[in-house]
């Protein structure tokens, strides 16, 4: 299949503003994408660009479709869970399903009721009786009874608590994910959805400063535990951050042979939020 989606120049202003400048990236099928970036980096302008719900400049495909003029077809293969859920208050769950039911070709009433008998979720309950996990639940439950191409999460789990986040990930996984199935999610608790990435995008400034699969980041990218009388020594070989812990040096390396590390010190692969934290450094000053 060709890639799901694929930019070329993509390019986004707000009056004098550059949110997204002149991006290209490809993400082929059956991946799943963190987007991560600080805010303000352009992340959520790109998702919104990919889902045709702003104009821009450049070229961008999204499962074969422009965006800007074959929404309506386009968004008959995609689902999306904003950080904000915006369902009316007096919105009951069986409503919610019947109104999805009624709008969305691709919808199955019974995964999503099957979804739902997990939940403390009624039929009877209201938006407004629900907690804000409760809430995730039911959009979850609608999205993953869609058999969609494409699921875009931005900032999905926001303002839950852990046991909510966990399970909404391992629920992503087990009853939805598949190979002819693309998730692009945005976090900023990076750790939490390290173990299901494919691959990752960093992006800053509107500009993709690291694009690479999970497996090209464990070879590119190496930390090492530096021993005081080592430094010098491992400086010369030039780490793209270095920090403190515990008296001791953590450099981190990219591209340099993990063999040839191993003499400064203990070597480990960094987690994406070291990596993302070394990689920003300056964006917020």
């Amino acid at each position: 299949m060709s890639a799901v989606i694929s930019a070329k120049g993509l390019t986004k202003r707000y009056g004098k503003q550059l949110a997204v400048d002149n991006v290209s990236f490809e993400i082929p099928a059956g991946r799943i994408i963190g987007l991560i970036g600080p805010n303000g980096s352009g992340k959520t302008t790109t998702l919104k660009a990919a889902l045709g719900l702003i104009p821009f400049e450049g070229d961008l495909k999204v499962l074969g479709l422009d965006p800007r003029i074959q929404r309506d077809e386009l968004m008959q293969q995609v689902c999306f869970i904003a950080d904000v859920a915006i369902l009316p208050r007096w919105l009951r769950v069986r409503d919610a399903v019947d109104f999805v039911a009624g709008v969305h070709p691709k919808f199955d009433r019974a995964k999503a009721e099957r979804y739902l008998s997990h939940t403390k979720l009624t039929p009877s309950m209201k938006v407004k009786q629900m907690s804000k996990g409760m809430i995730v639940q039911l959009h979850l439950a609608l999205v993953m009874a869609i058999d969609a191409k494409l699921l875009v999460l931005d900032e999905p789990t926001l303002g839950l608590d852990i046991l909510f986040r966990k399970q909404f990930y391992q629920n992503l996984l087990e009853d939805y994910f598949d190979e002819q199935k693309t998730i692009i999610v945005t976090t900023h608790q990076v750790e939490e959805i390290e173990h299901i990435l494919s691959d990752l995008m960093f992006i800053s400034e509107g500009k993709i400063v690291l694009s690479a699969t999970m497996d090209e980041v464990g070879e590119r990218f190496t930390e090492v535990m530096v021993p005081a009388d080592k430094v010098e020594a491992a400086k010369a070989l030039k780490p793209i951050d270095e920090r403190q812990v515990f008296g001791k040096s953590i450099m981190l390396f990219d591209g340099v042979p993990r063999t040839q590390l191993a003499a400064f010190g203990e070597t480990r692969n960094v987690g994406i939020a070291d990596l993302f934290v070394a990689t920003m450094k300056g964006t917020y000053a």
